[in-house]
């Protein structure tokens, strides 16, 4: 199901709290797919998505606690974020109980609010290339490590729950050599913003 057009801006669900992400990481996932993700005000809906989970050696946590990854082994409902291969930031939203260290990433956004200001960020015109992948989506909301370990229903981070049924898609996820063969990418199907299609 397709979702808002580039032009218009949807009205918001319910905020979505800490206990929200308090749960099995792909249920999480799953569910948020569509919802709106703002930072300061500028953001969109989310339309893809990949878990993690530290019994998985995809995962960030696999090896157990270090400096950067030490906010996925705390409570659910916080923003990871680290640099991915030395060039843009990833922004992953913590979930599970404490100790569980599960996150997910963001991978797209449909931009739908502050479009201009995600434009003069990227430093491009095209709606459907400003957060089409997890470092184009960071730089268009302004994502740095500064927002490491902030809480999720906080400013600047503000996420709105989905307030329409769609067609959730579930894929492997992208960019990985281990584990590559788990489904664990969700996303919007037939979205134009996608960082990559999903299989028919």
């Amino acid at each position: 199901m397709a979702l808002v057009s580039k032009t218009s801006t949807p009205r918001l669900g319910k905020a979505l709290k800490r206990a929200f992400f308090g749960r099995n990481v792909r249920e999480v996932a799953h569910d948020l797919i569509g919802a709106t993700m703002l930072v300061d005000g500028v953001g969109g809906r989310i339309v893809e998505v990949e878990a993690y989970h530290h019994t998985e050696p995809a995962a960030h946590s696999y090896n157990g606690p270090t400096p950067r990854n030490q906010v996925m082994f705390g409570p659910p409902g916080f923003a990871y974020v680290y640099r991915s291969y030395g060039i843009h930031w990833c922004v992953n939203f913590v979930c599970e109980a404490e100790g569980s260290a599960a996150a997910v990433l963001i991978r797209a956004l449909e931009p739908t609010h502050g479009i201009a200001a995600m434009r003069r960020s990227r430093h491009l015109q095209d709606v459907h290339a400003l957060c089409s992948g997890p470092g184009k989506l960071t730089e268009a909301l302004g994502i740095t490590i500064a927002h490491n370990a902030l809480p999720l229903d906080r400013p600047p981070i503000a996420l709105h729950a989905r307030t329409e049924d769609l067609e959730v898609a579930t894929g492997i996820r992208i960019g990985i050599t281990k584990a590559v063969e788990l489904p664990w990418r969700y996303g919007v199907r037939g979205s134009k913003f996608l960082s990559k299609p999903f299989p028919k």
